[in-house]
C-alpha cells in the first residue's frame, strides 16, 4: 500500500551529500560521452536528434526496515472516531511513558484522556483558564503538563493523578512555554516567554515558587514565539518574531553547550531571517539528532541537523506553490476546481486567524518520518528517501492543524518465553499488537479526529456526541445571546500599550465587532499600515495593506453616528470606504478632525499610552506606509 501511495517530492527539498556526489559522477560520465561524440562527428553544426547520454542509472535511496516503521503507523487513512470539546480545539499532546492524551480548547478547557488497549477513555476535565490557552508543554518523563493562558497564569498538572498541582501568577501575558530539564531530573524547570517582551523566564516546574528562578534577558531581541527541548543534548532551542534562532542550556549557565556547532555563521539557522519568516512551532525528533520547524508567512517545513544546525530538508506548503502545482497537474492529488477553491479559501483563512502557533510538525518514533497537516490532508514524509509515503484524511471534511501520535505497546505485558514467541498463539499475538493512533484538530472545528488501524468505519456513528450541542436551537439562542461588549481595552503593540475607553452605548455594533475580533485574536500580529503625521494612525487589516478585513458578521455593517464628535485627539473610529461600509479596520486620531464627523463611527478614545500613539505617528513612512513593521501584538478587553 505504501508503494502505491508514494510520490516524489518537488524541488522544495534539499538533497543529501550522497545525492550531490552521485549526480556529479553522472555529470562527469555525460561530459565524457559528449566529448567523444563530438570528436567522431565531422561537423559541429549538424542538425538532428542527439545520441542518448551514457551513464549508470540513478539508484533510488531506500530506508532499511521501512515496512516495519510503516506498520507502526495507523493503517486507515480515514478517521475512525471523533470526539468533542465545547469550543474549538487548540492543542493535542500525547504524554510520553505515561500514555495520556491531553486536549485543550480556546475557551480554556483542558481534558485528560487515558490510552487503553484499544482507543482512549475520558478521565477528567478542567476549566483551566479564563480565556484562550496560549501554549502547552509536557515534561520529558510525561509526568508533568503545563498550560499558559491569556489570563496571565500558568497551570501545572500531575499527569498520572490528573490533578492540578499549582498555579503561577505572571505579570504579563505568556507567549510560549517549555519544560527544559532532562528526563528524571530532580528539579523540573519551566521556561516561559512573554507575549510582548523578549525575555525568557525560568520557573520551578513544580510551581512551588511563584517568582522566576532565572531570567534570560539578552538572548533574544524580539518576543520568543516557540521553544523546544532536546533531552539527548540537554539543550533548548528558541526562536523569536524576527526569525532568530538560539541554542541554550540550563546546565551551562543558559549558554550554548559545547556539544553543538561552534560558530553560528557555519549553520543554516539564519534561513528564517533571510526568508523574513518566523518559526511558529519547533519539535525535536525522538533520537535528538534532528528537529523540525513550521514557519509563517512562508509556510515552510524545515528539518535541521541538531548538532551542526545545517538544513537537511525543506518543504514548501505556501499558497503560491500549491496553486502552481494544481494548475500544472503536478500536485499529490489533482482536485476539481470547485473543491480546490474551497480548500484554498480555508488556507487563506488560516493566515488571517490566530492559529499559526497551533500548526505543528511531528516525528514518528523512528525519527525517519515527519507528519504535518496540508491542503491535501496529513502528509507522512520519509525524510530519508524524500517521498510522501502516506496521506491521512485527504477526503475528510477538515483541514488538519495540530497533530499528536501514539505508537506505544500495550500496558499489560506478561513474561514471554522463546517457545511462546515461536508458537502461533493467537491470544499472545493479540496481546502484543500495537494500537497506533494519530490524532488531529481541524481548522475551526470543535472536534479532534482519531486515525487508527480500524478499517471498518461507519460514517453515521464515528462522530461521537460526548458534549451537549452548544446551540440546541441555534436561531433562538442567537436572538437571546447578549452581544459581546466591554468598557475598555488595552492594545498591546510592538511600541508599547495603548489604553482605550469604549462607548458601547453610542456605537453598540462597532464595539461588539471590535471586542469580538479582539477576543478571537483577529487583530493579533496585524500592522499599523497607514500613518499620516498630525492626522491619524490606522490598523486592523489582516492583509496589512488597507484592502482587507471583514466584520464579525462576514459583511459590511452600518454607521452609528451619535453626539460624540472628532473634537479632540485620540479618538478611535471605524475606517470605511464610504457610507455603511465598516469592516475591521479602525484608526486613532492625533489631532482634532472635525471634518470626519458623521462620516466615521466613533466607538472609543485613547486615555493612556498617548506617548505610544505619538511614537507610532512619528515613525518614518513612505507614501503613508511605515518603513518598519509596527504591529498589534494582541488586545485585552476589560
Amino acid at each position: 500500500m505504501a508503494g502505491e501511495e508514494s510520490s516524489e517530492l518537488g524541488g522544495g527539498a534539499k538533497r543529501s551529500r550522497e545525492d550531490f556526489e552521485h549526480n556529479a559522477a553522472i555529470a562527469a560520465a555525460s561530459n565524457d560521452s559528449q566529448q567523444k561524440a563530438s570528436e567522431d562527428t565531422s561537423s559541429e553544426d549538424d542538425i538532428g536528434p542527439a545520441l542518448p547520454l551514457s551513464g549508470p542509472p540513478k539508484k533510488r535511496r531506500k530506508l532499511p526496515y521501512e515496512k516495519l516503521y510503516l506498520d507502526a503507523l495507523p493503517s486507515s487513512q480515514r478517521y475512525s472516531k471523533s470526539l468533542m470539546h465545547k469550543d474549538q480545539l487548540s492543542f493535542l499532546t500525547f504524554t510520553p511513558y505515561t500514555d495520556f492524551l491531553v486536549t485543550s480548547s480556546i475557551d480554556g478547557v483542558v481534558k485528560f484522556w487515558k490510552k487503553v488497549a484499544v482507543g482512549i477513555e475520558a478521565v477528567k476535565e478542567f476549566k483551566a483558564h479564563v480565556g484562550e490557552i496560549k501554549s502547552v508543554s509536557v515534561s520529558q518523563d510525561g509526568r508533568s503538563y503545563a498550560t499558559a493562558g491569556a489570563d496571565k497564569t500558568i497551570k501545572i498538572f500531575d499527569v498520572i493523578t490528573f490533578d492540578l498541582l499549582a498555579i503561577i501568577q505572571l505579570e504579563s501575558v505568556p507567549r510560549s512555554i517549555c519544560y527544559v530539564h532532562r528526563r528524571g531530573a530532580s528539579m523540573p524547570l519551566l521556561a516561559v516567554s512573554e507575549d510582548v517582551g523578549h525575555a525568557i523566564s525560568i520557573y520551578d516546574g513544580r510551581g512551588e515558587a511563584q517568582g522566576p528562578l532565572h531570567t534570560i534577558s539578552s538572548l533574544h531581541r524580539s518576543p520568543v514565539t516557540a521553544m523546544a527541548y532536546n533531552n539527548e543534548y540537554a539543550c533548548a532551542v528558541s526562536a523569536d518574531e524576527s526569525g532568530m534562532m538560539e541554542y541554550w542550556s540550563p546546565e551551562t549557565a543558559y549558554e550554548k553547550p559545547k556539544s553543538v556547532w561552534e560558530y553560528k555563521s557555519s549553520t543554516d539557522l539564519f534561513s528564517f531571517k533571510k526568508a523574513k519568516s518566523k518559526p511558529t512551532s519547533i519539535v525535536m525528533s525522538p533520537n535528538g539528532a534532528t528537529f523540525a520547524t513550521f514557519s509563517f508567512p512562508d509556510r515552510q517545513v524545515r528539518i535541521f541537523d541538531f548538532t551542526t544546525g545545517k538544513l537537511l530538508r525543506s518543504y514548501d506548503e505556501s499558497i503560491v506553490t500549491i496553486t502552481d502545482m494544481q494548475q500544472a497537474g503536478t500536485s499529490l492529488q489533482t482536485l476539481d476546481n470547485v473543491e480546490f477553491g474551497r480548500r484554498l479559501a480555508v488556507e487563506r483563512e488560516i493566515e488571517n486567524m490566530a492559529v499559526p502557533n497551533k500548526i505543528n510538525v511531528i516525528f514518528d518514533e523512528s525519527s525517519n518520518f515527519i507528519m504535518y497537516g496540508s491542503i491535501m490532508g496529513v502528509k507522512v514524509i520519509n525524510t530519508f528517501t524524500n517521498r510522501v509515503i502516506r496521506v491521512y484524511g485527504k477526503d475528510e471534511p477538515f483541514r488538519a492543524l495540530n497533530l499528536a501520535i501514539y505508537q506505544g505497546q500495550p500496558q499489560k505485558k506478561g513474561v514471554v518465553t522463546v517457545s511462546m514467541a515461536a508458537s502461533a498463539n493467537p491470544l499472545l499475538q493479540e496481546a502484543e499488537e500495537r494500537d497506533p493512533m494519530l490524532v488531529a484538530t481541524g481548522s475551526g472545528k470543535v472536534r479532534f479526529y482519531i486515525f487508527t488501524n480500524d478499517e471498518e468505519i461507519t460514517k453515521s456513528t464515528r462522530d461521537v456526541q460526548n458534549e451537549k450541542p452548544k446551540h440546541l436551537n441555534a436561531r433562538h439562542q442567537l436572538e437571546a445571546k447578549p452581544a459581546e461588549s466591554g468598557s475598555a481595552a488595552i492594545i498591546h503593540t510592538t511600541y508599547g500599550d495603548i489604553h482605550i475607553r469604549l462607548f458601547p452605548e453610542a456605537a453598540p455594533k462597532a464595539v461588539e465587532n471590535f471586542v469580538t475580533h479582539s477576543k478571537n485574536g483577529y487583530y493579533n500580529s496585524t500592522k499599523f499600515h497607514r500613518i499620516i503625521k498630525k492626522f491619524m494612525i490606522q490598523c486592523g487589516d489582516p492583509l496589512g495593506d488597507g484592502t482587507g478585513g471583514e466584520s464579525i458578521w462576514g459583511k459590511e455593517f452600518e454607521d452609528e453616528f451619535s453626539t460624540l464628535k472628532h473634537d479632540k485627539p485620540y479618538t478611535v473610529s471605524m475606517a470605511n470606504a464610504g457610507p455603511n461600509t465598516n469592516g475591521s479596520q479602525f484608526f486613532i486620531t492625533t489631532e482634532k478632525t472635525p471634518w470626519l464627523d458623521n462620516k466615521h463611527t466613533i466607538f472609543g478614545r485613547a486615555v493612556q499610552g498617548l506617548d505610544v500613539v505619538h511614537r507610532i505617528e512619528n515613525t518614518k513612512v513612505y507614501k503613508e506606509k511605515p518603513e518598519e513593521d509596527i504591529k498589534i501584538v494582541n488586545i485585552d478587553v476589560l
